[in-house]
């Protein structure tokens, strides 16, 4: 049993279990995770570890988006957020970079889920490692994750 296993029965999402897809080759980002399931990129949930006057963030967004940083400042009130490095993933989630669920994490953390998130049916998030997803509708997702639904998305610059 692997700790996303584990995570999955203490949440009573057993079913999900079987709906796991594994690759044989690594699906570590939204891109190759969205050409081996054949969907949209932004069907792809990302979940990124942001740092928040050093104390860890995880945010879900969709696959296509970049997380504007300085929404999340302002949304945490913090004074700075930067992205996390690997170790500090590692350590407030259990998990590598490329292979981050949604929930199931080590450590208690808040959550921010970017609204884009629930315009479709079902989303992808990776498994706890770079070779599986599974699917789950993405407002079932945020309330599994205990995330605060936010505009944290990157706006296209106009010129």
């Amino acid at each position: 049993m692997t700790r996303f296993d584990d995570a999955l029965r203490e949440l009573g999402l057993t079913e999900l279990h079987s709906q796991i897809r594994r690759f044989p080759d690594a699906t570590r980002t939204a891109a190759e995770a969205a050409a081996a399931l054949g969907c949209e990129l932004s069907e792809i949930c990302k979940s990124l570890i942001f740092a928040a006057d050093g104390v860890p963030v995880l945010v879900l967004m969709d696959g296509a988006s970049r997380v504007d940083v300085e929404l999340v400042r302002k949304e945490l009130g913090a004074e700075k957020v930067t992205r996390a490095d690997a170790d500090v993933v590692r350590e407030t989630t259990g998990y590598a970079i490329g292979g981050v669920p949604p929930f199931g994490h080590r450590t208690k953390t808040r959550v921010l889920a970017d609204r884009s998130l629930l315009g479709h049916d079902v989303v992808w998030a990776a498994a706890g490692n770079p070779h599986a997803v599974f699917p789950m509708a993405p407002k079932d997702l945020v309330a599994q994750a205990g995330a605060t639904l936010v505009d944290v998305r990157e706006q296209p610059r106009t010129s």
